[in-house]
């Protein structure tokens, strides 16, 4: 981009202005006029929030390689790294879909009412624990759980609560379900179809992306190549039958809540899409078929500028990658799209109220990056599930952003920026590294098995730990700025009795259902798990039987097994 003898020039110029910063007097800004010397640098290290070294300045030789079509181009073009949409936001404002969900289902759906009416633009669905780990919500194993993390869903019934009165046929949903993911998805189609909305027309995006669980999260139940058939078998069925569904949201958030650094969470998180992209690959999908319906989830951090560049060069990398490893021809396969979250980590129960300034800063840099979607956490989450009142806050916060800040005027303001361009590419490079090193280790699977990823994760997460207890980094109002003061915010309550109310539902369902019919539902079930036919189908005909969430994974348990992670030293 730059003419070498003036990149010569500009180098020569730089080091003198360095030598003269080095060699001028020092004095105290706080202090009299001294004749003119510079202030000392602070001793705190420089560095990002993965530790990054950040350099004094940052000025044209930064960015000396950079070739501007093949590196950046045009938004909407080639490599995407200024965005995948040629308008920007200007076409279309980002998907304001905020994560919720609690307790019963009633009391979900009333709270996705509620943030609905007050301009949520998309769905996005938590689940409880019990869920997640594909147990009802009445079984042993869930005792004291419903609820309490997300909202309790166990069948049919269950999700046509969830559901009731939503128009979906009209808006986008997003469903946080990994290793049970098939089974409620069938479920969403089901309530869907029953009340006379075809599943081609519903538009939204499973997250369905087992890899992470076995990396970071550790939400698993069954082992990995059974539950890697179960993420394909999605893939297919939504390429087939569901053209305006993502059937997979390939995750680094929670890589990177885990303690993961930015480079690991963009690394981790691409490495798994392509292990995705080749299994769907040795299933028989062509590329241009599926490719561009998969999507991608990151954790937005307090770093801004760090996670500005990890957007920028994930988008670069995928399309590169998509288009000369895979032989995609279909510039949407080349599309990185993503929806962001807000860094639940970041968060402190110390000064709750500080962290919608944290959160204000990360949304702003998720909307910089060009994320698609974006789920902005509420100020109390490091104390409770979100009140009413602080989601909707952090639902404002996007608003605010959208209507008042001015940043969704310009496609990608901070390009050209030689602190962002170099950033960018740092990162990139850094991505590339780790990318070898997965290799070497024979692949993903292999490296989960070895304990590669999670060894890593844990490492970046002592460092970070170890700098916060040491007052190497300042986290306001835990180790700095502390205030000791009653806590005045209000926290949300679970409805005490709402856990008996669903297990004597449970137990309804069971005795008015057809028994006969569920029975042969989860037989039918197990005779396509032991064979090598797409399950898809034969979950929507146990979810329609109302087999409930753990006896269709219990079905599952029975054929695949269940996973136990091997210690790592």
């Amino acid at each position: 981009m730059y003419d070498r003898d003036d990149l010569k020039r500009l180098s020569r110029k730089r080091k003198a202005w360095e030598e003269r910063f080095e060699n001028s007097p020092q004095t105290d800004p706080d202090g009299p006029p001294s004749g003119g010397g510079n202030p000392p640098e602070r001793p705190d290290p420089f560095v990002t929030t993965s530790g990054r070294p950040v350099r004094r300045l940052y000025d044209p030789t930064d960015v000396a390689e950079l070739d501007y079509e093949r590196d950046l181009g045009l938004p909407g073009e080639f490599p995407f790294t200024r965005g995948v949409h040629a308008t920007g936001y200007r076409g279309r404002p980002w998907t304001m879909r905020m994560f919720a969900g609690f307790g019963s289902a009633e009391e979900t759906n009333a709270r996705f009412k509620y943030l609905l009416s007050q301009g949520q633009s998309g769905l996005s669905i938590a689940f409880d624990l019990p869920t997640l780990m594909g147990y009802d919500s009445d079984a042993p194993e869930a005792e004291g759980e419903f609820g309490r993390c997300g909202v309790g869903v166990s069948s049919l019934a269950d999700m046509e609560s969830l559901l009731e009165g939503i128009p979906l046929g009209e808006i986008t949903t997003s469903m946080t379900i990994n290793s049970p993911a098939a089974a409620i998805w069938a479920m969403y189609i089901a309530a869907a179809e029953k009340r006379g909305i075809s599943r081609k027309a519903l538009a939204g995006t499973l997250q369905n992306d087992i890899l992470k669980e076995f990396i970071a999260q550790k939400e698993y139940i069954f082992p990995p190549e059974p539950s890697m058939r179960l993420v394909v078998d999605t893939i297919e069925f939504g390429t087939r039958e569901m053209p305006q569904w993502n059937t997979i949201s390939v995750s680094g958030y929670h890589i990177r809540e885990a303690g993961a650094t930015a480079v690991q969470e963009l690394a981790f998180t691409l490495a798994d899409g392509f292990e995705y992209v080749r299994c769907s690959l040795d299933r028989g999908l062509e590329i241009d078929e599926f490719a561009p319906r998969l999507s991608f989830f990151f954790n937005c951090h307090n770093d801004f500028f760090e996670e500005v560049a990890k957007f920028r060069a994930a988008r670069r990398i995928w399309a590169r990658e998509m288009r000369d490893r895979f032989g995609a021809k279909n510039p949407r396969s080349w599309w990185l799209r993503f929806h962001t979250q807000t860094a639940g980590v970041s968060l402190t129960a110390q000064q709750p109220e500080v962290n919608l300034i944290r959160i204000a800063i990360q949304a702003l840099a998720a909307v910089l990056g060009g994320t698609q979607s974006l789920h902005t956490n509420a100020m109390d989450e490091a104390l409770a599930l979100p009140s009413e009142k602080a989601a909707r806050l952090a639902l404002r916060t996007q608003q605010v952003i959208s209507h008042e800040s001015g940043v969704a005027n310009t496609v990608d303001p901070l390009g050209g920026s030689y602190y962002t361009e170099a950033l960018t590419k740092e990162t990139e490079e850094d991505a590339y590294a780790y990318f070898r090193r997965i290799e070497d280790l024979g692949g993903v699977l292999p490296a989960i098995e070895s304990g590669f990823f999670q060894r890593e994760i844990a490492e970046a997460s002592y460092r970070y730990q170890r700098e916060i207890d040491s007052r190497e980094r300042i986290i306001v109002g835990v180790n700095e700025y502390v205030m000791d003061e009653p806590l005045e915010i209000p926290i949300l309550q679970i409805d005490p009795e709402g856990e008996q109310r669903q297990v004597e539902r449970m137990r309804r369902l069971r005795r008015e259902r057809d028994n006969r019919e569920t029975a042969r539902s989860l037989k039918a079930l197990e005779t396509a798990c032991r064979g090598t036919e797409n399950v898809m189908p034969y979950l929507l005909d146990a979810v329609n039987a109302y087999c409930t969430l753990g006896e269709i994974c219990n079905v599952m348990r029975d054929v695949f097994g269940e996973y136990k992670e091997q210690s790592v030293v």
